[in-house]
Protein backbone atom coordinates (compact mmCIF):
# COMPACT_ATOMS: atom_id res chain seq x y z
CA UNK A 1 0.00 0.00 0.00
CA UNK A 2 2.60 2.23 0.85
CA UNK A 3 4.37 1.52 -2.30
CA UNK A 4 1.48 2.77 -4.30
CA UNK A 5 1.31 6.08 -3.27
CA UNK A 6 4.53 7.21 -4.55
CA UNK A 7 2.46 6.30 -8.15
CA UNK A 8 -0.96 7.83 -7.17
CA UNK A 9 0.82 11.27 -7.15
CA UNK A 10 1.57 11.62 -10.59
CA UNK A 11 -0.36 8.70 -12.98
CA UNK A 12 -3.33 7.19 -10.89
CA UNK A 13 -7.00 8.83 -11.41
CA UNK A 14 -9.03 5.95 -10.19
CA UNK A 15 -7.99 3.68 -7.70
CA UNK A 16 -9.87 1.05 -6.34
CA UNK A 17 -9.42 -0.86 -3.60
CA UNK A 18 -12.89 -2.47 -2.71
CA UNK A 19 -12.12 -5.64 -0.04
CA UNK A 20 -8.79 -5.40 0.04
CA UNK A 21 -8.08 -5.91 4.02
CA UNK A 22 -7.20 -2.47 4.79
CA UNK A 23 -7.06 -0.72 7.93
CA UNK A 24 -6.77 2.81 9.10
CA UNK A 25 -3.04 3.28 8.16
CA UNK A 26 -3.97 2.97 4.94
CA UNK A 27 -6.32 5.99 5.35
CA UNK A 28 -3.12 7.57 6.90
CA UNK A 29 -1.14 6.94 3.73
CA UNK A 30 -3.62 8.17 1.12
CA UNK A 31 -4.40 10.92 3.29
CA UNK A 32 -0.71 12.50 2.24
CA UNK A 33 -1.68 11.56 -1.16
CA UNK A 34 -5.16 13.48 -1.26
CA UNK A 35 -3.22 16.57 -0.18
CA UNK A 36 -0.51 16.55 -2.37
CA UNK A 37 -0.46 19.25 -4.33
CA UNK A 38 0.53 16.79 -7.20
CA UNK A 39 -2.20 14.33 -6.56
CA UNK A 40 -4.63 14.10 -9.59
CA UNK A 41 -6.92 11.32 -7.67
CA UNK A 42 -10.26 11.54 -9.14
CA UNK A 43 -11.96 8.45 -7.63
CA UNK A 44 -11.06 6.48 -4.36
CA UNK A 45 -12.96 3.31 -3.56
CA UNK A 46 -12.23 2.08 -0.38
CA UNK A 47 -15.52 0.21 -0.11
CA UNK A 48 -15.56 -3.31 2.25
CA UNK A 49 -12.37 -2.28 4.43
CA UNK A 50 -12.43 -2.08 8.00
CA UNK A 51 -11.76 1.47 8.18
CA UNK A 52 -13.59 2.49 10.92
CA UNK A 53 -14.56 6.18 12.12
CA UNK A 54 -11.00 6.56 13.08
CA UNK A 55 -9.53 5.84 9.14
CA UNK A 56 -11.99 8.22 8.38
CA UNK A 57 -10.87 10.75 10.55
CA UNK A 58 -7.43 10.38 8.89
CA UNK A 59 -9.13 10.99 4.94
CA UNK A 60 -11.24 13.73 6.40
CA UNK A 61 -8.38 15.52 7.28
CA UNK A 62 -6.59 15.84 3.55
CA UNK A 63 -10.12 16.12 2.06
CA UNK A 64 -10.50 20.04 3.53
CA UNK A 65 -7.39 20.63 2.01
CA UNK A 66 -7.43 22.93 -1.54
CA UNK A 67 -5.49 20.81 -3.14
CA UNK A 68 -7.46 17.72 -2.94
CA UNK A 69 -9.79 17.58 -5.70
CA UNK A 70 -11.22 13.84 -5.63
CA UNK A 71 -14.37 13.77 -6.79
CA UNK A 72 -16.02 9.96 -5.80
CA UNK A 73 -15.30 8.67 -2.21
CA UNK A 74 -17.10 5.35 -1.83
CA UNK A 75 -16.96 3.89 1.47
CA UNK A 76 -19.31 1.55 1.65
CA UNK A 77 -19.57 -1.14 4.40
CA UNK A 78 -16.63 0.32 5.89
CA UNK A 79 -18.05 -0.47 9.87
CA UNK A 80 -18.74 3.45 10.37
CA UNK A 81 -20.70 4.97 12.85
CA UNK A 82 -22.78 8.71 12.87
CA UNK A 83 -19.33 10.13 14.17
CA UNK A 84 -17.86 9.98 10.69
CA UNK A 85 -20.15 11.93 9.37
CA UNK A 86 -19.19 14.39 12.27
CA UNK A 87 -15.48 14.45 10.49
CA UNK A 88 -16.62 14.39 6.81
CA UNK A 89 -18.89 17.22 7.47
CA UNK A 90 -16.53 19.32 9.13
CA UNK A 91 -13.99 18.26 6.65
CA UNK A 92 -16.16 18.99 3.80
CA UNK A 93 -17.29 22.49 5.06
CA UNK A 94 -13.53 23.99 4.23
CA UNK A 95 -13.51 22.71 0.79
CA UNK A 96 -17.51 21.67 -0.36
CA UNK A 97 -17.01 21.72 -3.96
CA UNK A 98 -15.67 18.06 -3.70
CA UNK A 99 -16.32 15.28 -3.39
CA UNK A 100 -19.15 15.36 -5.92
CA UNK A 101 -20.27 11.49 -5.13
CA UNK A 102 -19.92 10.02 -1.76
CA UNK A 103 -21.17 6.25 -1.24
CA UNK A 104 -21.70 5.17 2.56
CA UNK A 105 -24.15 2.27 1.68
CA UNK A 106 -24.57 -0.66 3.26
CA UNK A 107 -25.56 -1.27 6.54
CA UNK A 108 -22.41 -2.54 7.92
CA UNK A 109 -22.20 1.30 8.16
CA UNK A 110 -24.68 2.37 11.25
CA UNK A 111 -25.10 5.88 10.36
CA UNK A 112 -28.89 6.64 11.78
CA UNK A 113 -30.70 9.50 12.02
CA UNK A 114 -27.67 11.69 13.58
CA UNK A 115 -24.94 11.17 11.27
CA UNK A 116 -27.24 11.55 8.43
CA UNK A 117 -28.05 15.34 10.21
CA UNK A 118 -24.58 16.32 9.93
CA UNK A 119 -24.68 15.52 6.52
CA UNK A 120 -27.16 17.58 6.33
CA UNK A 121 -25.66 20.83 7.60
CA UNK A 122 -23.04 20.35 4.82
CA UNK A 123 -25.79 19.88 1.85
CA UNK A 124 -27.08 23.33 3.46
CA UNK A 125 -23.72 25.45 2.35
CA UNK A 126 -24.47 26.70 -1.03
CA UNK A 127 -20.92 25.47 -2.16
CA UNK A 128 -21.77 22.31 -1.81
CA UNK A 129 -21.82 20.69 -5.29
CA UNK A 130 -23.15 16.72 -4.40
CA UNK A 131 -24.08 15.26 -7.32
CA UNK A 132 -24.63 11.69 -6.04
CA UNK A 133 -25.53 10.66 -2.59
CA UNK A 134 -25.96 6.94 -1.70
CA UNK A 135 -27.33 5.98 1.96
CA UNK A 136 -28.74 2.34 1.08
CA UNK A 137 -28.89 0.28 3.92
CA UNK A 138 -27.88 2.88 6.41
CA UNK A 139 -30.19 2.23 9.54
CA UNK A 140 -32.26 5.22 8.63
CA UNK A 141 -35.83 6.37 9.61
CA UNK A 142 -38.15 8.50 8.39
CA UNK A 143 -36.36 11.91 10.43
CA UNK A 144 -33.50 11.93 7.89
CA UNK A 145 -35.71 12.27 5.25
CA UNK A 146 -36.95 15.38 7.25
CA UNK A 147 -33.33 16.61 7.59
CA UNK A 148 -32.56 15.63 3.84
CA UNK A 149 -35.53 17.71 3.05
CA UNK A 150 -34.85 20.75 4.96
CA UNK A 151 -31.79 21.18 3.97
CA UNK A 152 -32.08 20.56 0.43
CA UNK A 153 -34.63 23.50 0.62
CA UNK A 154 -31.77 25.79 1.16
CA UNK A 155 -29.45 24.26 -1.64
CA UNK A 156 -31.93 22.54 -3.84
CA UNK A 157 -29.98 22.11 -7.25
CA UNK A 158 -27.73 18.92 -5.05
CA UNK A 159 -27.63 15.72 -5.17
CA UNK A 160 -29.07 15.15 -8.57
CA UNK A 161 -29.16 11.30 -7.21
CA UNK A 162 -30.22 10.05 -4.21
CA UNK A 163 -30.35 6.78 -3.21
CA UNK A 164 -31.99 5.59 0.18
CA UNK A 165 -32.74 2.01 -0.99
CA UNK A 166 -32.74 -1.12 1.18
CA UNK A 167 -35.02 -1.80 4.03
CA UNK A 168 -32.84 -1.32 6.60
CA UNK A 169 -33.69 2.04 5.92
CA UNK A 170 -36.93 2.15 7.74
CA UNK A 171 -38.41 5.64 5.88
CA UNK A 172 -42.16 4.97 5.87
CA UNK A 173 -44.57 6.61 4.05
CA UNK A 174 -44.21 9.98 6.30
CA UNK A 175 -40.52 10.20 5.15
CA UNK A 176 -41.37 10.06 1.62
CA UNK A 177 -43.77 12.57 1.79
CA UNK A 178 -41.13 14.87 2.98
CA UNK A 179 -39.18 14.02 -0.11
CA UNK A 180 -41.79 14.63 -2.33
CA UNK A 181 -42.73 18.09 -0.90
CA UNK A 182 -39.31 18.73 -1.96
CA UNK A 183 -39.68 17.09 -5.28
CA UNK A 184 -42.48 19.85 -6.29
CA UNK A 185 -39.86 22.87 -5.17
CA UNK A 186 -39.18 24.89 -8.78
CA UNK A 187 -35.06 24.73 -7.57
CA UNK A 188 -35.01 21.32 -6.90
CA UNK A 189 -32.48 19.41 -9.75
CA UNK A 190 -33.55 15.69 -8.41
CA UNK A 191 -32.80 13.21 -11.42
CA UNK A 192 -32.90 10.47 -10.01
CA UNK A 193 -34.77 8.77 -7.09
CA UNK A 194 -33.59 4.93 -5.31
CA UNK A 195 -36.17 3.86 -2.80
CA UNK A 196 -36.05 0.27 -3.50
CA UNK A 197 -36.71 -2.42 -0.77
CA UNK A 198 -38.24 0.44 1.56
CA UNK A 199 -41.49 -0.78 3.53
CA UNK A 200 -43.53 2.06 1.74
CA UNK A 201 -47.62 1.75 1.15
CA UNK A 202 -49.87 3.35 -1.48
CA UNK A 203 -49.70 6.47 0.54
CA UNK A 204 -46.40 6.88 -1.13
CA UNK A 205 -47.62 6.12 -3.95
CA UNK A 206 -50.08 8.95 -3.67
CA UNK A 207 -47.33 11.51 -3.22
CA UNK A 208 -44.94 10.40 -5.61
CA UNK A 209 -48.21 10.89 -8.34
CA UNK A 210 -48.40 14.47 -7.35
CA UNK A 211 -44.74 14.92 -7.97
CA UNK A 212 -44.31 13.79 -11.04
CA UNK A 213 -46.99 15.97 -12.18
CA UNK A 214 -45.69 18.96 -10.79
CA UNK A 215 -45.07 21.50 -13.43
CA UNK A 216 -41.02 21.91 -11.81
CA UNK A 217 -40.44 17.86 -11.53
CA UNK A 218 -37.11 17.10 -12.81
CA UNK A 219 -37.66 13.72 -12.14
CA UNK A 220 -36.09 11.28 -14.75
CA UNK A 221 -35.57 7.75 -13.23
CA UNK A 222 -37.68 6.56 -10.22
CA UNK A 223 -36.54 2.87 -8.67
CA UNK A 224 -39.99 1.10 -6.54
CA UNK A 225 -38.62 -2.10 -6.96
CA UNK A 226 -39.54 -4.73 -3.80
CA UNK A 227 -41.92 -2.61 -2.45
CA UNK A 228 -45.80 -4.07 -1.57
CA UNK A 229 -47.42 -1.29 -4.09
CA UNK A 230 -50.16 -3.82 -5.48
CA UNK A 231 -52.46 -2.63 -7.93
CA UNK A 232 -54.03 0.01 -6.19
CA UNK A 233 -50.18 1.91 -5.66
CA UNK A 234 -49.61 1.04 -9.18
CA UNK A 235 -53.04 3.03 -9.98
CA UNK A 236 -52.18 5.98 -7.88
CA UNK A 237 -48.75 6.45 -9.70
CA UNK A 238 -50.53 6.25 -12.90
CA UNK A 239 -52.24 9.50 -12.34
CA UNK A 240 -48.71 11.21 -12.22
CA UNK A 241 -47.16 9.37 -15.04
CA UNK A 242 -50.45 10.21 -17.48
CA UNK A 243 -50.02 13.58 -16.83
CA UNK A 244 -48.71 16.09 -19.62
CA UNK A 245 -45.73 17.30 -16.82
CA UNK A 246 -44.56 14.31 -16.08
CA UNK A 247 -41.35 14.12 -17.75
CA UNK A 248 -40.33 10.11 -16.32
CA UNK A 249 -37.79 8.40 -18.48
CA UNK A 250 -37.04 5.38 -16.40
CA UNK A 251 -39.10 3.40 -14.04
CA UNK A 252 -38.54 0.38 -12.04
CA UNK A 253 -41.30 -1.73 -10.19
CA UNK A 254 -40.10 -5.30 -10.16
CA UNK A 255 -41.19 -7.19 -7.42
CA UNK A 256 -43.90 -4.99 -6.49
CA UNK A 257 -47.10 -7.50 -6.52
CA UNK A 258 -48.56 -6.23 -9.73
CA UNK A 259 -50.87 -7.82 -12.06
CA UNK A 260 -52.53 -7.12 -15.28
CA UNK A 261 -54.93 -4.52 -13.20
CA UNK A 262 -52.04 -2.68 -12.10
CA UNK A 263 -50.76 -3.24 -16.15
CA UNK A 264 -53.82 -1.75 -17.68
CA UNK A 265 -53.27 1.29 -15.24
CA UNK A 266 -49.69 1.71 -16.73
CA UNK A 267 -50.61 1.34 -20.49
CA UNK A 268 -53.55 4.02 -19.94
CA UNK A 269 -51.24 6.63 -18.29
CA UNK A 270 -48.55 5.81 -21.26
CA UNK A 271 -51.31 6.12 -23.63
CA UNK A 272 -51.94 9.42 -22.34
CA UNK A 273 -48.40 10.44 -21.98
CA UNK A 274 -46.41 8.47 -24.64
CA UNK A 275 -43.81 10.77 -25.16
CA UNK A 276 -41.34 9.91 -22.04
CA UNK A 277 -40.87 6.94 -20.36
CA UNK A 278 -38.56 4.94 -22.21
CA UNK A 279 -37.49 1.80 -19.62
CA UNK A 280 -40.28 0.23 -17.24
CA UNK A 281 -39.13 -2.71 -15.30
CA UNK A 282 -41.94 -5.12 -14.84
CA UNK A 283 -40.12 -8.13 -13.74
CA UNK A 284 -41.42 -10.18 -10.91
CA UNK A 285 -44.71 -9.56 -11.24
CA UNK A 286 -47.83 -11.39 -12.52
CA UNK A 287 -48.81 -9.30 -15.93
CA UNK A 288 -50.79 -12.05 -17.20
CA UNK A 289 -51.95 -12.37 -20.63
CA UNK A 290 -53.91 -9.40 -21.08
CA UNK A 291 -51.42 -7.22 -19.07
CA UNK A 292 -48.47 -8.32 -21.26
CA UNK A 293 -50.53 -7.83 -24.25
CA UNK A 294 -51.29 -4.17 -24.01
CA UNK A 295 -47.79 -3.25 -22.73
CA UNK A 296 -46.41 -4.87 -25.66
CA UNK A 297 -48.51 -3.52 -28.33
CA UNK A 298 -47.63 0.03 -26.65
CA UNK A 299 -43.86 -0.87 -27.29
CA UNK A 300 -45.17 -1.43 -30.73
CA UNK A 301 -46.50 1.64 -30.64
CA UNK A 302 -44.46 4.44 -32.78
CA UNK A 303 -46.39 6.98 -30.57
CA UNK A 304 -44.64 5.75 -28.05
CA UNK A 305 -41.08 6.45 -26.86
CA UNK A 306 -40.53 3.40 -24.63
CA UNK A 307 -37.75 1.35 -25.71
CA UNK A 308 -37.43 -1.42 -23.10
CA UNK A 309 -39.72 -3.18 -21.40
CA UNK A 310 -38.45 -5.96 -18.84
CA UNK A 311 -40.95 -8.51 -17.86
CA UNK A 312 -39.63 -12.07 -17.32
CA UNK A 313 -39.47 -14.10 -15.01
CA UNK A 314 -43.35 -13.72 -14.14
CA UNK A 315 -46.09 -15.74 -12.86
CA UNK A 316 -48.55 -15.52 -10.27
CA UNK A 317 -45.69 -17.23 -7.81
CA UNK A 318 -44.66 -14.01 -7.80
CA UNK A 319 -47.52 -12.15 -5.65
CA UNK A 320 -45.76 -13.14 -2.28
CA UNK A 321 -44.85 -10.18 0.11
CA UNK A 322 -41.83 -10.34 2.40
CA UNK A 323 -40.46 -13.95 3.41
CA UNK A 324 -42.85 -15.67 1.34
CA UNK A 325 -41.66 -14.20 -2.30
CA UNK A 326 -37.97 -16.02 -0.62
CA UNK A 327 -38.49 -19.52 -1.81
CA UNK A 328 -39.11 -17.86 -5.34
CA UNK A 329 -35.76 -16.05 -5.19
CA UNK A 330 -33.70 -18.96 -4.54
CA UNK A 331 -35.83 -21.15 -6.97
CA UNK A 332 -35.08 -18.24 -9.53
CA UNK A 333 -31.14 -18.26 -8.76
CA UNK A 334 -31.07 -21.99 -8.97
CA UNK A 335 -32.53 -22.17 -12.22
CA UNK A 336 -30.89 -19.08 -13.90
CA UNK A 337 -27.57 -20.53 -12.77
CA UNK A 338 -28.66 -24.33 -14.20
CA UNK A 339 -28.97 -22.69 -17.50
CA UNK A 340 -25.86 -20.56 -16.90
CA UNK A 341 -27.75 -17.58 -17.11
CA UNK A 342 -26.57 -14.47 -14.61
CA UNK A 343 -29.54 -13.41 -12.23
CA UNK A 344 -30.33 -9.73 -11.88
CA UNK A 345 -29.53 -7.61 -8.97
CA UNK A 346 -32.45 -6.87 -7.72
CA UNK A 347 -32.94 -10.50 -7.24
CA UNK A 348 -29.22 -11.18 -5.78
CA UNK A 349 -30.13 -8.18 -3.22
CA UNK A 350 -33.43 -9.87 -2.60
CA UNK A 351 -32.04 -13.55 -1.99
CA UNK A 352 -29.48 -11.79 0.47
CA UNK A 353 -32.30 -10.02 2.04
CA UNK A 354 -33.87 -13.12 2.75
CA UNK A 355 -30.86 -15.28 4.06
CA UNK A 356 -30.08 -12.55 6.55
CA UNK A 357 -33.73 -12.52 7.77
CA UNK A 358 -33.89 -16.50 8.54
CA UNK A 359 -30.74 -16.43 10.26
Amino acid sequence: MFHLTDLINFFVCFFRLSGCNLSERSCDALSSVLNSQSSSLKELDLSNNDLQDSGVKLLSAALQSPHCTLETLRLKGCGLSEICCDYLAAALKSNPSYPRVLDLSVDYNNLQDSGVKQLCVLLENPRCQFETLRLKDCDLSEISCDYLAAALKSNPSYPRVLDLSVDYNNLQDSGVKQLCVLLENPRCRFETLRLSHCDLSERSCEALSSALSSQTSNLRQLDLSNINLKNSGVKLLSEGLKSPHCTLETLSLSGCLITEEGCTSLASALSSNPSHLRELDLRYNHPGESGMKLLSAGLKDQGWRLDTLRVEPAGVRWLRPGLRKCKCVFNGIHENKAAHIQPSSSCQESSSKCQSMNR
